[in-house]
């Protein structure tokens, strides 16, 4: 039973992610999206298709039970963002006046139909900067909802990555604790974390990059994913095979899953491996009831990273995982 129900969220997901020889050839490399209506723009890096080993075993420093057993895990190619998402991108979304409608779409965007976040409790920046920093203190959902946003403006397929895409990426082909090989004393070249960050996070894109050109892929902000966090999940997979996009399908809020750690986070939270788990304390200082569905008065060291798929899915296919991960 649970193998078939794992085989249901493959199939599920792999419609955004196959990738068919009958389909027009798209040129796959480094692009730069620009947000319609507006100048802002946003690089994507080309991710390409392969087979990596997910999870941790016990011999690495630092290894969590969560992280194991290791899986050979195959991807499908995408496009991933070169930073996170930051607040020049994400108050377009937020600010309804921001949100000009596309060139040749005067007549039919209508700003008012759209989903926003509603006003936080308090700055959700924390003082801590907005042009060029990355976005924080949002929900799973708000992630979610402006990856549907953007979908929607643009005309393409964008959505968070799974936790195997997101580790994938970040990996880039190493097999080490970090992208950047075992030496922790490394890591201050690499990342914002709790010893460097002077307790805030930073302008995105001030550190080195991974081998794919990713950078902060460890801290400034860790990043939110598609998947449900089950301590168990790597144990409940199917051993006797190479799995194909593994996806944890949420059912319930909490908790979510987070990766890459953030610049309040210590040096092991910052592996490729390590996991982290969403939780309500996040929401402890908000006074609404009920809770907000937008924002988390305390994560600020919370934000997230879009991709885009290869192979984009029909509006039909679009519609069914929306209404899937944000339940209509």
């Amino acid at each position: 039973m649970l193998r078939n129900s794992f085989l249901t969220l493959v199939i599920v997901l792999s419609f955004t992610l196959m990738v068919s020889a009958q389909e027009e050839t798209v040129t796959f490399g480094a692009i730069t999206d620009t947000i319609p209506g507006t100048t802002v723009a946003f690089k994507m890096t080309a991710i390409p298709a392969g087979t990596f080993v997910m999870g941790t075993t016990d011999a690495e420093e630092n290894h969590e039970a969560d992280e194991g057993p290791q899986h050979e895990i195959t991807i499908e190619p995408f496009w991933m963002g070169v930073y996170e998402v930051t607040f020049d991108e994400y108050n377009i979304f937020r600010e309804k006046e921001l949100d000009v409608a596309p060139a040749g779409m005067e007549d039919s965007w209508n700003a008012d139909a759209v989903a926003r976040p509603s006003p936080p409790y308090e700055d959700p920046t924390f003082g801590m900067g907005k042009q060029g920093f990355p976005a924080g203190s949002m929900t799973q959902f708000a992630a979610l909802q402006y990856c549907k946003w953007l979908s929607e403006k643009t005309g393409d397929f964008y959505r968070l990555p799974t936790e195997a895409e997101w580790e994938y990426a970040c990996r880039a082909g190493t097999t080490t604790a970090y992208s950047f090989g075992d030496d922790v004393e490394m890591l201050d070249e690499y990342a914002w974390h709790y010893d460097n960050s002077d307790e805030k996070y930073h302008e995105v894109g001030t550190k080195k990059p991974n081998p794919w050109g990713l950078y902060d892929m460890h801290g400034n902000v860790a990043e939110w994913t598609l998947d449900q966090y089950k301590k168990d999940f790597y144990a409940s997979l199917p051993t006797d095979s190479t799995l194909v996009n593994p996806w944890s399908q949420p059912t319930k809020l909490h908790p979510r899953t987070v990766r890459g750690g953030s610049w309040d986070d210590s040096a092991e939270e910052h592996r490729s491996g390590a996991r982290m788990m969403s939780s309500m304390k996040w929401k402890e200082r908000d006074p609404q009831i009920p809770k907000s569905y937008w924002w988390n008065t305390d994560s600020p060291f919370v934000g997230f990273r879009i991709i885009k798929p290869y192979n984009q899915p029909s509006q039909e296919e679009r519609d069914a995982f929306w209404g899937m991960v944000l339940g209509g």
